[in-house]
C-alpha cells in the first residue's frame, strides 16, 4: 500500500472522531472537561497522565459532591433547638389584648355606620320630604327603621362594653339578640333596593329634581 495512501486513511479517521466528538451532547463535553481538566493540568506538568488517576481522581470527586449534597438536604435537628419558655400569663394577655381591639373594631364600624345614615336622613331624606318633589318612601324605603335598630344595637354595645372586667364583656349575645329585628329591617330594604334605583334615575331625568339631588348632596359634603 501506498504510504500516502495509509496515513491519509489515519488522517481520515482522526478527522472522523474530532467530528464526533464535537456532535456529542454540550453538557456531555461540558462534563468531561470538568473531570479532567485540573488532573490533566496537574499531571501534564509531572509527566504522568494514566486512565487510572482520571478514574480515581473522578470518583473522589463524586463522592465528595454526594456528601455535600446529603448535608445541605438532610433536616436540622429540632430537638437541639431550645425555644424560649413563654409565661402563660404572657399569652393569656395577649389574645385579651386582641380580643379587646376586635370588640373596639365592631364597635366603631357600627358607629361610622349609624353616623352616615343620620347624616343622609337628616340631609337628604326629611329636606327632600318636606319639599314634596319626590316619593321618598319608594326612594329610600325604610332607611329611618335601620336608622333605628342600628342605634340601638350601637346602644348595646356600649353597654357591653362598660363592664371593667375586660373577661366579662360579652359581645356574641348581643348580635344573636338583634338578629331577628336585624333580619326584618335588611329584608325589606334589600327587597325594595332594586325599585328604589330604578326612582332614582327616573327622577335624575328631570332638571328640577336633579337639582334637589345636587344641593342635598353638597349638604352632605
Amino acid at each position: 500500500m501506498d504510504p500516502n495512501e495509509a496515513g491519509g486513511g489515519e488522517k481520515e479517521k482522526e478527522k472522523d472522531k474530532v467530528i464526533k466528538r464535537r456532535n456529542r451532547p454540550v453538557f456531555l463535553r461540558y462534563l468531561e472537561r470538568r473531570k479532567t481538566d485540573t488532573i490533566v493540568a496537574e499531571d501534564t506538568a509531572k509527566g504522568d497522565i494514566n486512565l487510572g488517576t482520571l478514574v480515581r481522581r473522578s470518583q473522589s470527586d463524586k463522592t465528595e459532591y454526594s456528601a455535600k449534597l446529603k448535608e445541605k438536604m438532610t433536616p436540622p435537628d429540632l430537638s437541639t433547638i431550645h425555644s424560649p419558655t413563654v409565661d402563660p400569663e404572657e399569652i393569656r394577655l395577649r389574645k385579651m389584648n386582641r380580643r379587646a381591639k376586635v370588640i373596639q373594631e365592631l364597635v366603631q364600624t357600627e358607629k361610622d355606620f349609624l353616623t352616615d345614615l343620620e347624616l343622609s336622613i337628616r340631609e337628604v331624606v326629611q329636606p327632600l320630604r318636606n319639599l314634596q318633589v319626590v316619593d321618598v318612601d319608594r326612594l329610600f324605603t325604610n332607611m329611618e327603621t335601620v336608622c333605628e335598630v342600628s342605634a340601638a344595637l350601637l346602644h348595646r354595645l356600649h353597654e357591653a362594653r362598660a363592664d371593667p372586667d375586660p373577661e366579662a364583656v360579652v359581645i356574641g349575645d348581643i348580635f344573636i339578640q338583634a338578629k331577628a329585628a336585624l333580619e326584618d329591617v335588611y329584608k325589606i330594604y334589600c327587597y325594595h333596593h332594586d325599585d328604589a334605583n330604578m326612582s332614582l334615575k327616573s327622577y335624575e331625568k328631570e332638571e328640577e329634581i336633579r337639582q334637589h339631588f345636587t344641593t342635598c348632596a353638597l349638604a352632605l359634603k
